[in-house]
């Protein structure tokens, strides 16, 4: 039903402590495999997850400060004042600073032997500084060059304990009068508030569960630990970035539906069952905060009873959990409806709970590095649950990784959506980009666009006529990705409006409005790509965010109609997940 899936956008929050740097301004990126594929090759250095992609933040639109620029000198000299001549200028395009940014250096750091400031600390503050001023920001090489030409004589230390070490710069330090030492200290408050929280209550499952993966060092838990993006060392930079104080909520009671109980099994069992359930989730949710997601494959192995024929420190660690409730006993439940329909209810709850701690805001940048390890640990889920369900009834591993595998999709999706809002945000940033993609949007014939998609989704035309018109009017007012965000929101809740009181209507009506969308988007794509429109790489990452977000929004409208959980509604379109792994569980 709507026209502009090509180009919206959306966002909450402008004044966020961290963006990466646009992926590409006009053209799509040839390839996709650099962010969904690659891994970091250094997580503990935050500059590392900035893309060295050039950006220019002397020229081009609105976002490049004043006129002049400072020309910044070739050997570390001091950065000149001036417009565009004197002195010796890097060959990079990035070499003219704003003098805006030249004086905020000047007026916020100094010089000082003996002392040493994180250089992701510092690049942190810049874009912060970026943020205010509406700047482009310079990639962090870029800025390092930036820093030494201002700052004579600048050295670079790798400084902190072994495994956990940044770079620093040596003899750099705030002044003292500089608003950046309150930010710095409300950050250091910040993560003394989270350290009780983190260390006394979060790290105590972590301990419990030292013996097992000790126990098995040379299990496939180590090796797939090697190809994840090992962040928990760094889990207090990155928790600012989590909703690291939710809790997990309370699971529903069991509802036996008047059924006999198993042969062999006793109502303390069941209880037993629930009771190691509760705990079970809360360890994972404990590690997960922890951003240690290695060990959720050994949580897994230690509650389903997995060991190898010659583990005997994890069988020893089994010893507890059989007192309390057998083995024996747990496979037989494994195949009881009741208790498999309430572990679907649990694992829905958990994983809903997991998604809102990791990504608590799809559209809030956070560092490409957390990203990554997120997408990582989502594309281990399922291999990780099979093999530690191995011996376990089919009817339960099938019951669980239909859960898992929704929340593995989810959270790729969420990440992909998070990337793309940070590099279409560069975009709506960009003035003389939005003019041109007004210029050639308004070249668009949509009466014809109309006439041909009418056929297939039979919009109204006075519907498809006011979106159009206040598209137009967005675009031209050139608003941020969270005003975007919030006309994108209205959309939805317009279209959906007539069905609020229509639970069981409102998902089928959400679904065609969705593939109305998807269809008017390609149309007016089809006549930007016929036109040859000069903004077609603009309008091609928009509409790739533009259906992404309003994807998560349908989901979430669905969801709430339906009082379930959006994992718990995914789940439902998947049930087909199990069947290319059930090879690796067995009964």
């Amino acid at each position: 039903m709507f026209l502009y899936a090509s180009h919206v956008f959306c966002s909450r929050s402008s004044n966020y402590p961290f963006s990466d740097s646009p992926l590409y301004s006009q053209t799509p990126p040839t390839s996709s495999s650099t962010y969904y594929e690659a891994t970091p090759s250094s997580e503990s250095d935050i500059t590392g997850s900035v893309t060295s992609q050039p950006v220019s933040v002397a020229t081009g639109g609105t976002n490049s400060g004043a006129a002049g620029g400072y020309v910044l000198g070739g050997g570390g000299g001091a950065a000149t004042g001036g417009g565009g001549g004197g002195g010796q200028s890097y060959s990079s395009p990035n070499s003219r600073a704003p003098p805006a940014t030249v004086q905020w250096l000047c007026d916020n750091y100094e010089g000082a032997e003996g002392v040493s400031l994180p250089r992701c600390t510092l690049y942190y503050h810049y874009l912060l500084h970026c943020q205010e001023q509406k700047l482009e920001p310079v990639n962090a090489a870029s800025f390092g060059k930036l820093i030494r030409s201002v700052f004579m004589g600048l050295r670079t230390r790798r400084l902190g304990t072994r495994g956990n070490s940044k770079y620093h710069y040596y003899g750099l330090r705030i002044k003292s009068g500089s608003p950046l030492l309150r930010l710095m200290d409300e950050q250091q408050h910040l993560a003394m508030r989270q350290q009780p929280f983190s260390q006394k209550n979060r790290i105590k499952p972590v301990q419990k569960t030292q013996g097992i993966t000790n126990g098995m060092s040379g299990g496939t838990g180590q090796q797939q630990a090697t190809a994840l993006c090992d962040i928990s060392a760094q889990v207090q930079q990155y928790q600012q970035f989590l909703e690291a104080s939710r809790p997990l909520p309370d699971f529903v009671d069991m509802d036996l539906q008047d059924r006999t109980l198993p042969d062999g099994i006793l109502l303390e069992h069941l209880k037993a069952f629930q009771t190691l359930y509760r705990e079970h989730c809360e360890a994972i949710l404990d590690v997960m905060v922890n951003l240690q997601f290695t060990l959720v494959e050994t949580l897994w192995k230690s509650f389903w009873r997995f060991s190898q024929s010659n583990d005997t420190e994890s069988l020893n660690l089994h010893n507890e959990s059989e007192k309390r409730l057998p083995k024996s006993c747990l496979v037989v439940l494994c195949k009881f409806e009741p208790v498999l329909r309430w572990t679907r209810e649990c694992d829905n709850l958990l994983y809903q709970t997991l998604v809102e701690i990791l990504i608590p805001d799809v559209l809030r940048p956070i560092p490409s590095a957390l990203t990554q390890a997120i997408r990582n640990f989502a594309k281990s889920l399922e291999n990780w649950l099979t093999g530690a369900m191995m011996n376990i009834p089919e009817e339960m591993v099938r019951t669980k990784v239909v859960c898992v595998g929704s929340f593995s999709q989810t959270l790729r999706r969420y990440t992909s959506l998070n990337h793309l809002a940070q590099a279409a945000r560069a975009v709506l940033q960009n003035s003389a980009q939005i003019n041109q993609m007004l210029s050639d949007l308004n070249r668009v014939d949509f009466t014809n666009v109309q006439e041909q998609a009418s056929w297939v989704c039979q919009c109204e035309d006075r519907v498809v006529q006011r979106l159009e018109q206040d598209f137009k009017m967005t675009l031209q007012q050139q608003n941020s990705l969270e005003q975007w965000a919030t006309w994108l929101d209205g959309v939805v809740s317009q279209v959906l409006k007539p069905y609020e009181h229509n639970p069981a209507a409102l998902p089928k009506a959400a679904k065609v409005f969705l593939l109305n969308w998807s269809f008017y988007s390609s149309m007016v794509i089809r006549d930007l790509t016929l036109r040859s429109a000069a903004s077609f790489g603009s309008f091609h990452l928009i509409r790739l965010l533009y259906d992404e977000y309003m994807y998560y929004l349908i989901e979430h409208r669905v969801a709430q109609a339906k009082g379930e959980t959006p994992i718990a509604v995914m789940g439902e379109v998947c049930p087909h997940t199990y069947s290319h792994l059930h090879s690796t569980a067995c009964i």
